[in-house]
């Protein structure tokens, strides 16, 4: 992990920085694992935007990530760690004794050479291991966690982010995120042990609009600075928000406003919501 700052030689390179990659070992992916992958330019089925400023960027193909784990007791050789343009972490490439590979979330610390095991039974809790949180010791970090038993990891599977295994209690696990959230997930759910690679990822800066572009991000115009029939804080003679609270162009509030489903299932399980440092207050 390493963190790369170009020198001010013009407006574009101020400030910018790139990830250096210093974990990934192989750069070029597997073929059995690509898929296509269309691109949509934030548009539905009848071409209109529904997501504002997504266009063009670079080919992408998709790689199939095993987020469930399914080969359970066979030992799995690390081939090599890649990079993946579809999520922030990096993935490992996996080789079973019969020859089958597929990839998974690169956790911190796992090499090229190491063995990985999944398995429903207590094992080794080492990092890269996928086991039920009944069988994981209390007070690690893991991730790629599942909600729903044998449904795959839903949970910490982006890059740096993990879970601890605080407690456990009946048929209820308790886990601790790094966002504040406490949440009880259902003890025969799986888990990997370790922390999600490349941490340096939330240090890059992307530096110019053009970079932005090759990512897909289009420009993104303000509501104020729209027409009155585009965006509800758009038009008015000068600029004037109207004293309205920031918004989407229909009218859904951007900072502050609640985005969760009131009658979701799982939210009885959340013991304490997470704490938003940005508005110093509980969301949802």
């Amino acid at each position: 992990m390493a963190i790369r700052i170009y020198k001010r030689t013009s407006a574009g390179r101020r400030n910018a920085s790139v990830n250096l990659y210093t974990e990934v070992t192989k750069w070029k992916p597997e073929k059995s694992l690509l898929f296509p992958k269309p691109k949509k330019a934030g548009r539905n089925h009848h071409g209109v935007i529904t997501c504002q400023s997504v266009g063009g960027g670079a080919k992408q193909r998709y790689r199939l990530v095993d987020f469930r784990r399914n080969r359970l007791d066979q030992p799995a050789r690390v081939v090599g760690i890649e990079y993946d343009p579809n999520r922030t972490c990096n993935i490992a490439l996996l080789q079973y004794e019969d020859g089958q590979k597929s990839y998974i979330v690169a956790p911190v610390g796992l090499k090229d050479g190491d063995t990985v095991l999944s398995s429903l039974n207590p094992i080794e809790p080492k990092v890269g291991n996928t086991m039920p949180l009944r069988a994981i010791p209390a007070g690690l970090e893991v991730h790629n966690i599942e909600l729903v038993p044998g449904k795959g990891g839903q949970l910490c599977r982006a890059a740096g982010s993990y879970a601890r295994l605080t407690n456990k209690e009946g048929q209820w696990a308790t886990l601790v995120f790094p966002s504040g959230e406490i949440r009880q997930v259902l003890i025969d759910c799986r888990a990997t042990i370790g922390q999600v690679g490349n941490l340096d990822h939330q240090n890059v800066r992307v530096g110019k609009a053009g970079r932005a572009r090759h990512m897909g991000i289009r420009p993104h115009t303000r509501g104020i600075a729209r027409n009155h029939n585009d965006h509800p804080l758009g038009g008015g003679s000068g600029r004037s928000k109207g004293n309205r609270s920031p918004c989407s162009p229909t009218g859904v509030l951007a900072k502050g406003g609640k985005t969760r489903k009131r009658n979701k299932a799982s939210n009885k399980r959340i013991i304490r919501r997470r704490f938003s440092v940005r508005y110093g207050q509980l969301t949802l």
